[in-house]
This record gives structure tokens, sequence and C-alpha cells, in this order.
């Protein structure tokens, strides 16, 4: 009697299945380092959709760096797959080399033309990147791993595979009869990640077999939670009248309100929210329409204006009378208590101070008489 139980194989297929509504007509690039998890996503996703291309960086960390690039030409023409290659330097910084690494593959891929980059991140690295995270103390940002779907520099980032365990992907591939290399940095375990891979997962695998997909559940948890932290952050703004944030400006704002440190202060939409004793506390800026008064509205017109917070050095003529003074002298004459300067938005254009609350527009940028102006209000 045959097995109505589907081959381990059928994983690949049926996550590259659930990743597709949406894709049709988009231009997808597949991340192909060679290894076994890019080949089989690749193999997939050009069965699957017409006309994905490939993009293999070249680090040039390995001395078999150029082998790699070449299995890739090879593999793509096989596949009938057009392929780009590029070089990058990878600058090691204070971070290490796997996050210079990282951090030059993402900028080259980002510079590609493309709508959806699709990576081969598995179970396996989401688990290791929840544990790795965890161990470096993330909150619930960290904790909630990688996502299957995000934004990556206006675009949309796509990890399909990020569900199949890699068991899967080899019988995939051995089904296939698809070849791959084999990076020999995986073997050192002076990298965290293969520390975890060569020595904590096999004591991990041994008591707990299902390991990995308990963690992967847990990200999910967690993504899920910062979801709802996403709602309540844009009700907030919206309440406040204010704009809502990009996905990656939300993102920043999350990651600073959950980190929370005393004094955290977040400018956003002529807004600043403050962290006070773990809770947001935040001013207002507003502006409002006056003839003859404020900072002439043409001024406005001509070009942005940043709100920003005291650095120091600072200077204004609110009183062309007078002639242009340090913030400090003009707060302390205006009577302002030092705790509320260092929280006040000031406002620019370029580098000069346009406006600081409590004192007024600078001379420069003032609306002259029956002139259209707009007057900045500051309140807690």
């Amino acid at each position: 009697m045959a097995s109505s139980r589907k081959p381990r194989s059928a994983e690949v297929l049926a996550a590259v299945g659930r990743a597709m509504p949406g894709l049709e007509g988009k231009r997808i690039v597949v991340g192909l380092s060679g290894g076994v998890d890019s080949v089989v996503l690749l193999h997939a996703l050009s069965r699957a959709v017409p006309g994905v291309r490939a993009a293999h960086i070249n680090h040039g960390l390995s001395p078999n760096a150029r082998r790699w690039a070449e299995f890739c030409r090879r593999l793509c023409r096989r596949l009938g797959v057009p392929l780009t290659v590029r070089r990058v330097r990878v600058a090691k910084r204070g971070e290490g080399l796997e996050a210079a690494a990282r951090a030059a593959r993402y900028a080259a891929l980002g510079k590609l033309s493309f709508d959806v980059l699709a990576l081969a991140h598995q179970l396996d690295d989401q688990a290791e990147t929840v544990l790795l995270n965890l161990l470096r103390g993330a909150g619930p940002r960290g904790a909630s791993g990688m996502r299957a779907r995000a934004t990556f520099r206006g675009r949309t980032l796509l990890r399909p595979l990020l569900e199949v365990p890699r068991e899967s992907i080899l019988a995939y591939a051995r089904e296939h009869e698809l070849a791959w290399i084999e990076d020999e940095s995986n073997l050192s375990d002076a990298y965290a990640r293969n520390f975890i891979r060569l020595h904590v997962a096999p004591l991990f695998s041994a008591r707990y077999p299902r390991w990995r997909e308990a963690l992967a559940r847990a990200a999910r948890h967690f993504a899920r939670t910062e979801l709802d932290a996403s709602i309540a952050l844009r009700d907030f703004l919206a309440a406040k009248g204010l704009r809502a944030p990009s996905e990656a400006k939300l993102v920043d704002m999350l990651r600073q309100l959950t980190a929370a440190a005393p004094g955290t202060r977040i400018a956003h939409d002529g807004a600043e929210l403050r962290v006070y004793r773990g809770e947001v506390r935040g001013g207002e800026l507003r502006f409002r329409r006056a003839r003859g008064r404020g900072i002439d509205a043409r001024w406005l017109q001509q070009g942005e204006m940043q709100v920003k917070l005291r650095a120091g050095g600072e200077r204004l003529q609110p009183d062309a009378r007078r002639p242009r003074r340090t913030l400090k002298n003009l707060f302390q004459e205006a009577g302002v208590p030092p705790w509320e300067r260092e929280r006040m938005p000031l406002l620019y254009r370029g580098d000069e101070l346009v406006w600081a609350p409590g004192l007024g527009v600078d001379t420069r940028y003032r609306a002259a008489r029956k002139r259209a102006g707009w007057v900045p209000e500051w309140r807690l």
C-alpha cells in the first residue's frame, strides 16, 4: 500500500506557492550565494514564476569566491535565468566581518532594479537569528526574528522558505539532482552563528527535537505583538493630528520607544514624543496663519525646513535692534527654565536657525507687514 505522506521536498513547493499571490508581473530577483538554500529557491521560483532573475554578490573574502561566481553562472545558464554578478569591498569596522559583509551585500542588492528581492533564509536560519538576538538582550523586535515579507528600500523583500526546515530543502535538492557549493567558513565556530549551528543546535535537537519550530513560533508571536504596538503608535499619532510615518520610520520609532532610555526624544511631523517614567509624552508644534507675523510664507515655499533639538552654540536675532545672541542668553533673559530648554524644538532652514519657542522668529525670516506668514506654536 502506497504511503499518502507527501515527500519532504513538497514543503518547498508549498512554501513557494504560498508566497506567489501578488507576484504576478513583478520583477523578481533571487539572491544567489550558490549554497543549497539559494539554489533550491532559485530552482523552485524559476519554475513557478516566469522572468525570474538572479544576483550573486562576490565579497572577495574566500579564496574560492571566483569559483562560486562561476558556479552561479553555470547554474543560471542551465536554468535559463539571467544573472547579475557584483563584486563588493567589505570594510571591516567595529561590528565585525560578518556584519560588514552583510551590510555590503545588502547595499549592492539595493542598487539593482527589481520589485521583489527573494532571499533563501529558512527555518534553521530563523531559529538561530532569534536565539542570537535573545542572547544579545534584544527586545520584541529582535525576538521576532526575520520577516517572511518586509519592505526593503521601498520595495518588497520576500523570504518564501522561512518556515521550511533544512532537511526539506536538502530533500528537494536531491530529488531534483541539484548541485551546490559549501562555504568553508561555515565550519569555523569563530562566528557566533556557526557556534550555535555546530555546537548548540545538536544539543538542543537531542533534548528538544522541535526547538527550531518552537523558536520560530515564538518569533511569530513577538511579531504580532509588535504589529499591535505599530497599530497603537499609528493611532496615537493620528489622534494628535500628525501624519502617519513611513514603515521604516515607524520601525525606528518603536525601536527607540522599546529601549525607553531616560530622556528618549523622538521627532516626527513637527512634534516630539518624549519618554518620561516609562510613559510617552509629546509636545506639539503647530503653525497658525497670520498676516505680518511669524515666518514669511515665501521661505516655506522655497524649501524644506527641519526641526532639531539643541546642540549648543546656536544664535538667533529675534529683535532687529539688538545683535544676534546665543540661545543660552536669550533663554535666560526670557526666564525659560534650564530643564525645558533642551527639550524645545528648533526650526532650521539648512544650517540657519529660523525660530525658537518663546523667543520668536529670526529677523531674516520674519514676515513683513501685510505679508502672509506662519506663526509656530509649541504646546506641551
